[in-house]
């Protein structure tokens, strides 16, 4: 497997790097302290063609591969991770199984409009009492002929307020457990369709994370996505695809919070000489290094395999459930090396820190991603 980047991948790389580093670093901390959703950023990630990257080109998007799309979402979490986040939903949660499932009408209206970042997208399958089970959907969606009614509540849903489009899983026949799940496109406009507060987080404080509830929301029988019962195949595919995202972004969390703590270890002194020289804190950059390494491959594998067209689920899953944990033990010993400046807000760590924790939740957490893995050794 080739991991040399092409000449195109390593302009598509700078770009990001570019972007991150003139409009997202700035203003980040303000962002995090004040949950501010980093509006213009996005309209700019919009321009650079970063919200519809792998989408084909007469669809609105960039065309491009998705290692591409790995190095350009490593760079953005870098520095920011909430922007991260908005960019890999509408990538890889809502455009890319549009491109793959949806018919040539659904494309034409709501697939090219995300692609080219002129509307957002949300992906909602997580339920109050469906997080990690995703099986036991409670939202209903009755089929009334020419239309279906969704009734249900949505939680933890990125980009909950910010999308104008929301691709929902609901139950529309419960005696056929997941296959009788589907899959709908909804238009936030539509009446019944209510977001509600925005939640208070840990991390990622920049997205805008909502419940949302549909009360009576009639949805026309043209937005199913695939046939009767193919929710539940199709919520469980994109999520593959979207564990390379948060790979990505636990990847670039990683590396982010790594090089600021090199770079103070080459420059902090203790008992007269740079705390890098101290073996203790060799021994900890050395170890971060080893294991960002480690996770960089992983990502890149799953992002080659699945240009390949090969089943990814067993490459993303370890992608994701490494990086994840290479986010959560670079950032603590980052905050550990920078000893008390690690803790206050203008250092960056301690934000990153904070941030890396969700990604061995969101999309599938790390006891998920085991099952996976394991029943993928055995299959």
């Amino acid at each position: 497997m080739d991991f040399n980047l092409t000449e195109e991948q390593l302009m598509i790389q700078q770009a990001a790097r570019d972007f991150a580093q003139n409009e997202l670093l700035p203003d980040v901390i303000e962002r995090d302290e004040f949950s501010k959703f980093p509006v213009e950023q996005v309209k700019k990630m919009a321009e650079l063609g970063f919200l519809g990257m792998m989408v084909e080109p007469k669809y609105g998007g960039s065309g491009l591969d998705c290692l591409s799309y790995v190095l350009a979402m490593t760079e953005i979490a870098k520095v920011d991770a909430s922007a991260a986040v908005i960019m890999s939903v509408n990538n890889s949660l809502v455009c890319s199984g549009m491109e793959k499932y949806c018919n040539e009408e659904q494309k034409m209206k709501y697939l090219v409009p995300l692609a080219k970042g002129e509307i957002l997208g949300a992906f909602c399958l997580s339920e109050p009492e469906a997080g990690s089970d995703a099986t036991s959907q409670k939202t209903t969606a009755i089929d009334k002929g020419d239309y279906y009614v969704l009734n249900g509540t949505k939680n933890w849903i990125t980009n909950g307020s910010s999308a104008s489009v929301y691709i929902v899983m609901a139950q529309t026949d419960l005696g056929k457990g997941h296959n009788g799940i589907n899959a709908f496109i909804v238009e936030k406009e539509w009446g019944g369709f209510v977001v509600g507060p925005k939640e208070k987080k840990m991390g990622i404080r920049g997205s805008d994370t909502h419940s949302l509830q549909f009360n009576d929301v009639k949805v026309p029988k043209e937005n199913r996505i695939g046939a009767d019962g193919f929710g539940f195949h199709f919520a469980m595919e994109v999520l593959n695809g979207g564990r390379i995202g948060i790979a990505s972004q636990a990847l670039g969390i990683a590396t982010g919070a790594y090089e600021l703590a090199l770079k103070y270890a080459q420059v902090r002194k203790t008992f007269g000489k740079e705390i890098i020289k101290h073996q203790a804190i060799a021994f900890k950059l050395a170890d971060m290094a080893t294991q960002i390494m480690a996770a960089k491959m992983l990502c890149y594998k799953a992002a080659i395999e699945k240009e390949e067209g090969k089943d990814i689920s067993q490459s993303s899953a370890m992608a994701k459930l490494f990086a994840s944990q290479t986010a959560m033990d670079t950032t603590i010993e980052a905050v550990q090396i920078h000893g008390g400046n690690g803790y206050v807000a203008e250092y960056h760590v301690e934000r990153m820190m904070r941030d890396a924790k969700i990604t061995q939740i969101y999309e599938g957490t790390s006891e998920i991603q085991r099952i996976v893995i394991s029943r993928s050794l055995v299959s």
